[in-house]
């Protein structure tokens, strides 16, 4: 039987197969985010798709949170051999829960689910589950230890534990903004709790 231009096409690789090769092929160069966007086939998961080859795969990338040398938006990989990783181990079921329980709305920036992204309105607000406390700190995927978190703010989260303001700082926040930002506020505060 002869071969069809298909069985000798090999399958293209995904995102992280190119991220990864990219970075064994430039151990020790400091690597930009526009690059590895790029080489990622400017998909807007690039960086989550990163922070994979981290906790997933073992790979040791190092970013300005990890060295002070390096600034945002600078990666950069010293070795080749992974460190044990961690195995995805969060169920649809809590990934559901977890989204209804927050209200589809970020727990960092307040996004909700599907709106423009308050941050970057050319882009739509998608959701992930994140960690409160990260399982590199030793975390768990309990549903205690999730939030709902904007891609936005997954990308810059690295690690990072913030409180949510008490009512206190909010109310401090809101009387420190300008009369028309107390009006959108208010807007928007009638148009998410809608009876």
């Amino acid at each position: 039987m002869p071969k069809t231009d298909a069985a000798i096409t090999p399958p293209s690789k995904g995102a992280r197969a190119k991220l990864r090769a990219h970075f064994l092929a430039n151990l020790g160069r400091v690597i930009e985010a526009d690059e590895l966007r790029s080489v990622a086939g400017n998909i807007s998961e690039w960086a989550r798709r990163i922070r994979e080859l981290r906790t997933e795969e073992g790979y040791l990338i190092l970013t300005n949170h990890d060295r002070a040398e390096l600034k945002p938006g600078q990666y950069l990989l010293e070795t080749a051999k992974p460190q044990p990783a961690f195995a995805r181990g969060i169920s649809k079921e809590t990934r559901a829960f977890v989204l209804d329980r927050n209200g589809f709305t970020c727990q960092m920036c307040g996004a909700v689910a599907g709106e423009p992204h308050p941050y970057d309105p050319s882009r739509k607000t998608r959701l992930h589950i994140g960690h409160v406390l990260d399982k590199s700190l030793g975390g768990s995927d309990d549903a205690n230890n999730l939030k709902a978190i904007c891609s936005v703010c997954n990308e810059g989260a690295a690690n990072i534990t913030l409180q949510r303001p008490d009512l206190n700082k909010l109310l401090v926040q809101v009387r420190r903004a300008t009369s028309a930002d107390q009006r959108e506020l208010l807007k928007w505060l009638k148009t998410k709790f809608r009876d």
